[in-house]
């Protein structure tokens, strides 16, 4: 595992960052082209550009998405990586978190976005946030943890009320037009011309269990608890900023908005950012620069 962390986190930051370059450089500039959906609806593709059969709504996000990663998840996979190399238990932390962020990014990626010339880079980062994931999960000192469990300057009440109305907010909003179109008998609203909807899957059958089960082992102040907080949190962070540019650049596409559709979200994922954005400070600055020392057992035998 040592030898992944010391590789995988380079090629994430560099496929990362030339993958999201290009899907901010090489984006729609003609009219979108109207297609018919094997459901008889009638959807608009982007037309051209790297997302051109993704729909106008669809690709407006994944350049947000671009945006959003190049601006701040490659930086931070780059700086968690080098305070991990000098040892640090928190920097091992926050490398867990952001790998787990663009775990989720590329997983949506390699399953949901329309096949394009890029696919295989999208393949690529799947896997190596996947393994890279895993092994800074694995790494991350469990002492450390321990202690931020046992810091009382850590609100920890907060933190895990926070995680748990998290996971039920998600699974909410989610069910809700799922269940509804289900009683309809009719497709959710947004399918187009996707098969299934990839955010669906992962946030009901990853992130909301993920969630509820940090929620949980941070009550019972779990030290794995905090260390599946983390991905948590860093993916709630980046949802306000990709939420805000997303919306307006779906505007800018021509795609029309009833206020309450662009204020509830925004100001939704504004409180969930504040939040998220002040526990994630607070459970970093709880774990240790340094490794903590474990007591010899053999000097009080």
């Amino acid at each position: 595992m040592g030898r992944a962390l010391r590789r995988l986190p380079g090629l994430v930051a560099a496929v990362g960052a030339g993958v999201a370059a290009v899907g901010l450089l090489w984006r729609a500039s003609g009219d979108p082209v109207p297609v018919l959906t094997p459901r008889g609806q009638v959807a608009q593709l982007a037309g051209d550009g790297l997302y051109r059969f993704d729909t106008v709504f669809t690709a407006a996000n994944n350049t947000a998405v671009d945006a959003v990663v190049l601006a701040f998840g490659i930086p931070l996979v780059v700086r968690a990586w080098l305070q991990h190399r000098q040892g640090s238990p928190r920097g091992a932390l926050l490398l867990t978190g952001s790998l787990g962020y663009l775990l989720y990014v590329y997983a949506d990626y390699a399953l949901g976005v329309a096949y394009n010339p890029l696919y295989l880079a999208y393949v690529t980062l799947l896997s190596a946030c996947l393994f890279g994931f895993v092994a800074a999960f694995t790494a991350t000192d469990r002492a450390a943890l321990a202690a931020a469990a046992a810091d009382a300057r850590l609100p920890h009440s907060a933190l895990s009320r926070f995680l748990l109305a998290s996971a039920a907010g998600t699974a909410v909003v989610w069910l809700q037009p799922l269940v509804t179109a289900l009683l309809q008998g009719r497709a959710p609203e947004l399918l187009d011309v996707y098969t299934t909807t990839v955010t669906y899957s992962l946030d009901l059958g990853v992130i909301t269990p993920a969630a509820a089960l940090a929620g949980l082992l941070v009550r019972r102040r779990e030290p794995l608890g905090y260390l599946l907080a983390a991905p948590l949190l860093v993916t709630v962070v980046l949802m306000l900023p990709t939420i805000c540019l997303g919306t307006a650049l779906q505007v800018a596409a021509g795609i029309t908005f009833t206020p309450a559709q662009v204020i509830g979200p925004i100001a939704g994922f504004g409180v969930l950012g504040a939040i998220g954005t002040r526990l994630l400070v607070r459970l970093l600055r709880a774990v240790p620069t340094t490794a903590p020392e474990v007591p010899d057992a053999h000097v009080h035998a």
